[in-house]
């Protein structure tokens, strides 16, 4: 067995941003992108949505782990995963202190979407 190295992938962040208003004072929203490197990605839960509630539902979910320094706030944010369909963030993810993280990841993100 050889030496064991934990590498990460890309992901990317998509973000909706107002850009302005139009003639009738609704938002004008333009999706930015923005790649990431070096993100860990873990499967999320392996239970799906009960079936009571959603016959053929299935509920997509990873656990990204991103590097330092990253601390962009990604709430509402929406990510892909693997190149695919964006994910949504779950709540508003916070990194860690640099005191507790000796490795080069700090900010766990959860993500996922029900289909179905």
């Amino acid at each position: 067995m050889g030496d064991a190295v934990i590498t990460g992938e890309s992901v990317v962040v998509h973000r909706d941003i107002q850009t302005g208003e139009d003639a009738h004072g609704e938002p004008i929203v333009e999706t930015v992108t923005e790649d990431v490197e070096n993100v860990l990605v873990a499967p999320g839960p392996r239970a799906d949505i009960p079936d009571v509630f959603r016959p053929e539902g299935v509920t997509v979910a990873f656990n990204l782990h991103f590097p330092k320094p990253y601390d962009t706030d990604l709430s509402g944010a929406r990510i892909s995963v693997r190149g695919q369909e964006p994910l949504d963030v779950i709540g508003s993810p916070e990194p860690y202190t640099l005191a507790n993280t000796p490795t080069l990841w700090w900010m766990p993100v959860e993500v996922s979407r029900a289909d179905g």
